[in-house]
């Protein structure tokens, strides 16, 4: 494991040097990233005013390569098209070499592919290099899940924050207003450079010392808008999705604290928290692919949904969901959290989507908002 620098760099030169930022990743939410990020460093006298994109390189159907289109008309034409990055946005499709210069590194990938991601890039980064993961996800491992601002902590020596929310991309991408928090851990003036980086007049950050908590809600909503977009596939109604995600909200809390003690109650409050559990389960990919998975009776592969429906994005919320169940299953939870684990049986066919409402019946063995050490 390497050592973490939790400092910002301290220079009493007149003139301190410029931050200069990555973003590694360049899907549907890693180009709206960049557009305001890019948008912001040409206004900011503390950041140079280029931002590299590294973007996993993609032959086009004209037989064009992503990279060079992108630079050449400053879209993303695969995973955001019609929308312009900036001029100051600079793909790049070599890992080591976009990151090599930037002291700010963005992660925005789907959550499966970090590990091998931060395997390439041990000492290939700046020793005084701060990260911020917009990923959702977990990885699940013996001694229990593991975070991905922590797993990007651990394998790259860098403080880690997260930025999550009530973040549907398309619209942040047309200039909606929304909303989102920086969770951090214990350096206020870190985290105020994040906010800076990102806010603009239709984006709205603010900052929130609860890196776990910021997280797991950013995670574990996805679960949720599963099971809101099976009800939805089902033509449930209106009050049934409602109480879905009150009980999903009530599962996410209950997970949050008894998994780390240190998740404020306060942090369901904040966008990353109800609001974005809101917006997911109205919206976005998981529910839409979980609606459709629901209308075909689960006849239709998620695997299937996601190639046919999302046009090379990633679903989270069905390998979450997995994740989710095998940290239940490990620590005996499962019956403490049983939307969670029916989310997962009805993924993997051992229930049909039916079963979202039917699993009611079994009350929790035990309360989910109990002390985290009850069950250690």
């Amino acid at each position: 494991m390497a050592p973490i620098n939790n400092n910002v760099q301290i220079n009493n030169n007149e003139h301190p040097p410029k931050y200069k930022v990555t973003i590694v990743g360049s899907g549907n939410w890693g180009s709206v990233a960049s557009k305001l990020i890019a948008s912001n460093t040409l206004k900011l006298s503390s950041f140079h005013d280029e931002v590299k994109m590294w973007v996993f390189e993609e032959t086009l159907p004209s037989g064009e390569k992503l990279t060079d289109v992108i630079n050449q008309t400053n879209e993303n034409v695969k995973y955001l098209p019609g929308i312009k990055l900036g001029r100051n946005v600079v793909a790049d499709p070599d890992l080591v070499n976009a990151v090599r210069d930037a002291n700010m590194l963005v992660f925005v990938t789907p959550h499966q592919f970090m590990e091998g991601i931060c395997k390439k890039l041990i000492g290939n980064i700046r020793s005084d290099a701060q990260a911020i993961s917009l990923i959702k996800g977990m990885e699940v491992k013996k001694e229990g899940p593991c975070m991905i601002s922590t797993l990007i902590s651990q394998q790259l020596g860098v403080n880690c924050c997260v930025l999550m929310g009530a973040n549907i991309a398309n619209e942040i991408a047309v200039e909606k207003f929304s909303e989102a928090t920086v969770g951090y851990r214990g350096n206020r003036e870190i985290a105020e450079n994040w906010v800076q980086l990102f806010s603009t007049s239709y984006f709205m950050v603010s900052a929130c010392q609860d890196v776990e908590g910021v997280e797991l809600c950013g995670t574990l909503k996805n679960v949720v808008a599963i099971a809101a977009g099976f009800v939805d596939g089902l033509d449930m109604g209106n009050n049934t999705k409602a109480a879905i995600m009150r009980i999903g909200l009530r599962e996410m809390k209950g997970l949050s604290k008894l998994l780390f003690s240190s998740v404020k109650d306060s942090t369901f409050f904040e966008s990353c928290g109800v609001a974005d559990l809101i917006t997911t389960c109205l919206g976005g990919r998981n529910r839409k692919c979980a609606e459709a998975f629901a209308k075909n009776g689960g006849k239709r592969s998620f695997d299937e949904l996601e190639a046919e429906m999302l046009q090379g994005q990633k679903l989270q919320g069905v390998s979450t969901a997995k994740e989710v169940y095998e940290v239940l299953k490990h620590k005996g939870w499962l019956e403490m959290f049983p939307l969670f684990t029916t989310v997962h049986e009805i993924c993997t066919g051992r229930l049909p989507p039916t079963a979202i409402v039917e699993y009611s019946e079994h009350k929790p063995k035990f309360p989910v908002a109990v002390s985290p050490t009850t069950f250690q």
